[in-house]
């Protein structure tokens, strides 16, 4: 090939797309959602306060400089509890999407895969999951295997099993219809093979949306069992912990409003970033 007709051939050649940047409102969800990891990661990075550890000399001080979310009633720095409760409510959160997804994933994907009788089989299964109020089937979990974080983590993870299976399943029955699955089938390909080479990596696009959609919202389910007092115990800082002992004291509101927006702007951000997600290729 002369060089003239390779200069041709680059400037027929389509351009290269250069990966899309997110918009702002989705990088401003981005840098805060990677401080709130970087504050479970490290939280002593972020503040110099104990969080267990009380001066009585400063108690229910207001925000200031010093004590940037105030001080609550046994003279604990708020923004220091509520630095140091992100690692439970993280990885909390993280255990129970792990748990939705393998477990309703694997629901969804061998119900949408085999069809027949082990479909309708599971798929009554998930309609009698998703009957229950998914709070209400958290609260009957952690009341049943013990009050704890992690045992609410799980709570949580096992309320949100039937809408993976649901949303795996239909991914799956579609992707299975499609016209290279067929090819793949025809050519010779096993079932097993069929399955984790074409027909798993393709249903799963729609799942990884779904779970950072449930990240956020397993840390407000957290939160709200941590609040009603099915979680870890004080000194514990869990954010619905925080919210729980703030509402004692409404003539402070700042123990109240202080981890309530923080669990709100995680959540909310979380939320931006998987809506973004699914209009994203």
């Amino acid at each position: 090939m002369t060089l003239l007709s390779t200069a041709a051939a680059a400037r027929l050649a389509p351009p290269r797309r250069r990966p899309a940047l997110p918009p702002l409102p989705v990088a401003a969800s981005l840098v805060f959602v990677a401080l709130v990891i970087a504050w479970s990661l490290a939280p002593g990075l972020f503040t110099g306060h104990d969080p267990i550890a009380g001066v009585p000399a400063d108690k229910l001080l207001g925000p200031s400089l010093a004590h940037w979310f105030g001080t609550d009633h046994l003279g604990r720095d708020v923004f220091a509890r509520v630095v140091f409760g992100s690692a439970s409510s993280v990885t909390s959160a993280l255990i129970a999407v792990v748990i939705g997804v393998l477990a309703g994933g694997l629901i969804g994907l061998v119900a949408g895969f085999l069809g027949g009788w082990v479909d309708t089989v599971l798929a009554r299964f998930v309609d009698v999951l998703l009957a229950i109020p998914k709070f209400l089937l958290a609260v009957i979990v952690v009341t049943a295997i013990g009050f704890d974080t992690i045992n609410a983590a799980i709570a949580t993870g096992v309320s949100a099993v039937a809408v993976f299976a649901r949303v795996m399943r239909s991914e799956v029955i579609k992707t299975r219809e499609a016209t290279f699955v067929e090819a793949s089938f025809l050519s010779g390909g096993s079932r097993w093979h069929i399955l984790a080479r074409h027909v798993l990596p393709n249903a799963s696009r729609s799942v990884l949306p779904l779970a950072v959609l449930h990240f956020g919202d397993s840390i407000l389910v957290i939160a709200s069992l941590a609040f009603l007092g099915y979680g870890d115990p004080p000194p514990a800082s869990d954010w619905g912990l925080l919210i729980s002992i703030g509402k004692d004291y409404p003539k402070w509101p700042w123990l109240v409003y202080a981890p309530a927006l923080v669990t709100i702007a995680t959540v909310l951000s979380v939320n931006r970033i998987s809506r973004w997600l699914r209009t994203t290729d």
